[in-house]
């Protein structure tokens, strides 16, 4: 097993690295960081939770050690403030025995205080790109100097509609610049955009590509949309789940799913776009900690957010993009540990499920939705219809609830959960 100085790394960032508990490195790690280090510019592809991060943070570092410049001389380009700021604590937490400056620059946050921290230096800047090019514009930043740029996620930035965006800041850094693009998904269109930004670039592609990590055990089970609410509840309640990040499709839905949730007594708080910036991070802060049970999030949260040993995730919707859901359920099962990932798939949601399908390389099969016992925990769930609980009277006090989808046929696979018919255990309907 090789170790983080064989790789030629300096003892100051080798020191750091025990101290955090980085034993050895990863496959990506082992072989990016010789690549970065000995100049090229690389496009590295690997599951989420396998080390991406510090696998272009680690030689980052170590090639701006020593130097000094008036302006930035390393800037990482990444799609949402969430991984700006957990890419940015990964580079002090490497970086602690070095004198180098790291800068956060994203949006949400007032653009005053950001400047005011860029006038006592920044050697690497983590940026977005919209308050990136805003302070460029401001002449407050300037990119002459830069010696290495890094696409990070750069597939969520074109989802994102960042193209225009990021060419444009490619075309203001130096000759010479050394640019680095990571993610977990790549795309054709990503394929493209390497050949006109990137020059010569080196390929690490550690597992096929848009592959899903395999400590994460993978569970869909057939739902009716109008009963998805009461099913998740039922789930977080009769499995006794600890914690669980659950994504939404939409701002609104999310908001509706942890209404809903408190309403049944269960800790939950939503997580999205139009929520201000002191309320996000409290929200996560309070996730990260353990001090929140449910995580209600849109896709902002399937990356960047890295939260040690969360055992589940939830897609209470499918996303749109096949790739999102390698994202999604890498939020569980990180740095080797091993986790869950659970979608509730209504009849309309099929395609969506045949797409993923289809980009990960691999079935999912429907299952029903597990009964829990009197005293049964998550793991004495049994593979049968779950035991359903009656739907709200009418009359109890109103919450927004998500909105049904139009009633779709009968499926042998959809569980009825929530059907007082059912509550004795009927054979599903036919």
């Amino acid at each position: 097993m090789s170790s983080f100085d064989s790789l030629g790394l300096i003892e100051p960032l080798c020191q750091a690295l025990a101290e955090l508990g980085y034993r050895s490195p990863t496959a990506v790690q082992r072989e990016a960081i010789p690549l970065i280090l000995a100049g090229q510019d690389l496009v590295a592809e690997a599951q989420t939770g396998t080390g991406k991060t510090a696998a272009f943070a680690l030689p980052l570092l170590q090639r701006l050690a020593g130097g000094s410049a008036a302006a930035p001389r390393a800037l990482i380009l990444v799609p949402t403030r969430e991984l700006a700021q957990q890419v940015s604590q990964s580079l002090q937490a490497y970086g602690r025995y070095l004198v180098l400056r790291t800068q956060a620059l994203f949006g949400g946050s007032r653009t005053e205080a950001q400047v005011r921290k860029l006038e006592h230096g920044a050697d690497i800047l983590v940026a977005t790109p919209g308050r990136l090019l805003d302070l460029i514009g401001r002449d407050v930043v300037s990119l002459a100097q830069l010696q290495l740029l890094v696409l990070d996620e750069a597939d969520r930035m074109l989802d994102l509609g960042f193209i225009a965006d990021m060419k444009r800041i490619c075309e203001l850094r130096p000759q010479g610049c050394q640019t680095l693009l990571f993610s977990a998904t790549l795309s054709g269109a990503i394929d493209s955009l390497t050949a006109e930004l990137l020059k010569r670039p080196r390929w690490v592609r550690v597992d096929r590509r848009n592959s899903a990590a395999k400590t994460v055990q993978q569970v869909v089970y057939g739902v009716d949309q109008r009963d998805k609410a009461d099913i998740l509840s039922y789930l977080i309640q009769g499995g006794q789940w600890q914690q669980a990040l659950v994504f939404t499709r939409t701002k609104k839905r999310a908001d509706q799913v942890a209404a809903y949730l408190q309403d049944e007594g269960i800790d939950a708080a939503a997580l999205h776009g139009d929520k201000p910036q002191a309320e996000r991070q409290k929200v996560l802060n309070a996730f990260a900690g353990g001090r929140l049970r449910i995580l209600v999030a849109t896709d902002v949260a399937a990356r960047g957010l890295h939260i040690e040993s969360l055992p589940r995730v939830v897609n209470y919707d499918l996303p749109q993009v096949p790739e999102a859901y390698v994202h999604r359920i890498g939020r569980t099962g990180r740095a080797g540990g091993s986790g869950q990932a659970i979608s509730l798939v209504a009849p309309d949601e099929r395609r969506l499920l045949q797409a993923i399908e289809s980009a990960i390389g691999r079935a999912l099969p429907l299952k029903p939705v597990p009964f829990f016992g009197q005293d049964a925990g998550e793991d004495a769930a049994l593979a049968q219809p779950a035991r359903p609980k009656p739907r709200h009277r009418a009359t109890k006090t109103a919450k927004p609830k998500p909105k049904p989808s139009p009633q779709a046929p009968a499926d042998d696979t959809r569980s009825r959960a929530v059907r007082p018919s059912l509550l004795s255990g009927a054979k599903r309907r036919r």
